[in-house]
């Protein structure tokens, strides 16, 4: 008997209701007790005395068994002015929360109202609470990550925004202008393109005795690279004719219109009311009540006031002038009046006939390299002195040249120049692009600032979930350590054990 009284009863909580139910220390029906009781409670509840730890009982619990036991000594000495000469309480509030009690102690219903509270907190309330936590955590986690995401693709679109200002030559505080601006300067860059050129006459005149020993060509070659570098960037007048412009009127460029769209609207006339005398139409009304809208199907007269077609007996004589022949002679207009770098046409024949003497000036480099060669060496000693003359060295000094030339016609910046001055719409496709980086980087801040604040209601959140758990561990204790003294006393004070119990 001894060893027996030792032995602990180990209970999983889980199943605890049902322990207690089969060794009938609680009622199947006990839920049906637990009914009228909640209904007594609610009503006891509306009389209270005040005090400082009823109140505390009372906000934000369930009330049970035990609670009630509380209320009932606190109840003791605030109400022990009413008790009568037999030591019964004649206070209507100590009554009520007595019959409570006596209520919960019949057919032990307390013992398996606390039971079923520890179960559902062990079982529900504890884990809901934690996944819901669990899931505030990483949703902090995760807006702080989408935070930096939007902080860092900010920062790399603004840095793009600068990076194609900076390939445009401009600050970026206004787009469209200083595009502009800097197509106002191009005139005078292609000018020091044009003036450079002229720097290549050894490089032209290499290549012409080249071709003329190597193939017997006769035929001028590199004709426009060879008029730029005789007379600079000139006006495609002079390439054209020959001979200077008197008079140069240069196009104004167009501004790039705005984007704003007008609407057309209908000119309907004027129609006028409803009277022929003061409208267009000539609307008269009948007697009778209808309307004559001058409509006959009878032919009139219209000899001396009739309609004038224009026929005339004389005949109009037309001139046919030819296109062109107002333009006085020496006058640069138009077209003719851009420069020849300006020009699509010649700048493009400018670009090809810098590419084929750098091509050329390669390929020399390559077989002046081999030194090895006799027959190449043996080829070219009837050559002129100027091609005997240039060694490798000087070759690849001129294909410098020749290749920062094409260089300063052919980089990015220039290319979009060029498509500017062709086209003036191409001045807010640019401005569009750019700006609709800053505008995405905008978007982005404002986005990372809800997302900011959604973190920080997750934080709160979190901040309001954490007592309420360790609120439900602490009560979850007390039930576990009160139901296990309870069943304790039932059977000689073993000792008992809760298991499974993990808020």
């Amino acid at each position: 008997m001894e060893n027996i009284q030792n032995l602990p009863i180990d209970i999983q909580t889980s199943k605890l209701l049902d322990w207690l139910v089969d060794r009938r220390h609680c009622s199947l029906k006990w839920q049906n007790a637990v009914m009228i009781i909640r209904e007594k409670i609610n009503t006891a509840m509306q009389d209270m005395p005040e005090n400082e730890e009823i109140k505390n009982l009372l906000s934000g619990s369930y009330i049970h068994y035990f609670h009630c036991l509380r209320i009932v000594d606190i109840l003791r000495g605030t109400e022990a002015s009413s008790k009568n000469i037999f030591g019964r309480y004649s206070s209507q509030r100590m009554k009520d929360w007595q019959e409570i009690v006596s209520l919960y102690e019949a057919d032990n219903v307390y013992l398996a109202e606390v039971a079923s509270l520890l179960s559902r907190s062990v079982s529900y309330e504890g884990p809901a609470l934690r996944r819901q936590l669990a899931k505030v955590q990483q949703l902090q986690q995760e807006l702080s990550r989408r935070e930096t995401d939007c902080q860092s693709s900010a920062a790399d679109l603004r840095e793009q925004f600068y990076a194609s200002c900076k390939q445009y030559g401009i600050k970026g505080e206004n787009v469209a202008r200083e595009l502009q601006a800097l197509v106002k300067d191009l005139p005078t860059t292609l000018r020091e393109v044009g003036r450079d050129a002229a720097k290549l006459e050894q490089q032209i005149q290499l290549y012409a005795a080249f071709t003329k020993f190597v193939c017997d060509w006769d035929q001028p070659v590199l004709p426009l690279l060879t008029f730029v570098q005789l007379r600079g960037d000139t006006t495609f007048y002079e390439w054209r004719t020959g001979g200077a412009p008197a008079v140069i009127e240069r196009p104004v460029m167009e501004e790039a219109p705005p984007d704003t769209v007008t609407e057309e609207t209908i000119d309907w006339g004027d129609l006028g009311g409803g009277t022929g005398t003061e409208g267009n139409l000539d609307v008269i009304t009948l007697e009778d009540g209808g309307v004559d809208w001058g409509i006959s199907l009878e032919p009139k007269n219209t000899d001396a006031e009739g309609i004038n077609w224009g026929e005339s007996e004389t005949p109009i004589e037309i001139e046919i002038v030819d296109m062109g022949t107002d333009c006085p002679e020496g006058l640069a207009r138009g077209e003719d009046a851009l420069s020849l770098l300006e020009t699509p046409q010649t700048r493009c024949q400018f670009i090809d006939e810098l590419m084929e003497l750098e091509v050329f000036l390669t390929q020399r480099q390559t077989e002046m390299g081999e030194e090895g060669d006799v027959v190449a060496m043996s080829q070219f000693q009837l050559a002129p002195s100027v091609i005997q003359g240039q060694t490798r060295q000087q070759i690849q000094e001129m294909m410098a040249q020749v290749r920062h030339l094409l260089d300063r016609l052919t980089n990015r910046r220039m290319q979009h120049l060029f498509m500017i001055l062709a086209s003036p719409r191409y001045v807010e496709r640019v401005s569009e692009v750019l700006r609709q980086k800053l505008k995405q980087a905008d978007i982005l801040v404002l986005k990372r600032a809800t997302l900011a604040e959604r973190r920080q209601e997750a934080l709160e959140e979190q901040a309001s979930l954490e007592p309420r758990i360790d609120l439900l561990i602490e009560r979850t204790h007390q039930l576990q350590k009160l139901i296990a003294a309870d069943i304790s006393k039932r059977y000689n004070n073993r000792p008992v054990n809760l298991m499974g119990v993990n808020v």
